[in-house]
């Protein structure tokens, strides 16, 4: 099958982030991608020691971010914009207000069962810019049960496309993970790629190879595998979008359309059926 333009492109402005030029130049072109998209490095190492431009992309802290220990507390797992958020209502939800999808279409044929299991519970969309920080964390202790990487194209996520372009999510390639909470309730995170390098890195999957020759969906199936809260499970090499969708009753967010939030930051509070209620 043909390759998209958006992957090609992306695939070309893969191989000029992942090149590591003369000390000098890289020292230029990193410092002045800082300058442009307005980088807060202050976590991070200074710019011009990052080898490429892709190792400032997906930079680390130098300091672990300091996460609340209360396992109630609903944590942001990434530094983004919330873009939208609310009721998963008849099996849609939406990229933007006004703008509806399906979400049997977009969490793909692997994982139709959990369509129902999340109907009328919460879903949050996270927009992760060029200049946030691009790894991302679970926002509570998960089972991680299964995992599907479905091919796509790479169109950008920003906002002219989300308000224009029907079913974005659906077309771009996305990593979309099944998971199940302490109290076994469902929990879908769908990992959105977009244009410019296109790759999506996830730590337990290393088979996963995103804006490749793959044309199929790549089903994954896990026993016993759990991630902790806080814990970091990939990256974005370029901003994308992270989606959540959570099982009714499980999560009550406290969340703002347009709301920044990084990593870390408390969104609500997680059910907890022992105590009949968030404790």
């Amino acid at each position: 099958m043909k390759k998209h333009y958006t992957s090609l492109f992306s695939l070309g402005f893969g191989k000029f982030a992942s090149r590591a030029f003369t000390p000098f130049i890289q020292k230029i072109i990193n410092k002045g991608y800082v300058k442009l998209m307005g980088l807060d490095m202050s976590e991070f190492r200074e710019p011009s020691s990052y080898l490429t431009l892709n190792k400032l992309f997906t930079r680390a802290f130098e300091k672990p971010r300091s996460i609340s220990q209360d396992k109630s507390d609903l944590l942001s797992g990434v530094d983004a914009l919330i873009t939208d958020a609310g009721t998963i209502t008849a099996g849609k939800a939406y990229q933007i207000k006004g703008m509806s999808y399906h979400i049997d279409a977009l969490f793909g044929s692997h994982h139709q069962e959990a369509v129902g299991q999340v109907e009328g519970g919460e879903f949050i969309n996270f927009y992760l810019s060029p200049k946030d920080y691009h790894r991302y964390h679970m926002p509570m202790d998960l089972q991680v049960c299964s995992l599907t990487h479905i091919p796509g194209k790479l169109y950008p996520v920003n906002f002219p496309l989300l308000r224009n372009k029907k079913d974005l999510f659906i077309e771009n390639e996305r990593v979309v993970i099944d998971g199940k909470d302490k109290e076994g309730r469902t929990h879908i995170l769908v990992l959105v790629g977009a244009l410019n390098v296109g790759k999506m890195r996830v730590t337990f999957e290393e088979a996963i190879q995103t804006n490749s020759d793959i044309t199929e969906p790549q089903h994954y199936v896990y026993e016993d595998l759990w991630l902790d809260r806080g814990e970091m499970f990939g990256w974005f090499e370029m901003g994308s979008t992270i989606l959540t969708f959570s099982q009714k009753g499980s999560i009550f967010p406290e969340v703002a359309i347009n709301q920044k939030v990084s990593f870390g930051d408390v969104l609500g509070k997680i059910y907890n059926k022992e105590n009949n209620h968030a404790n």
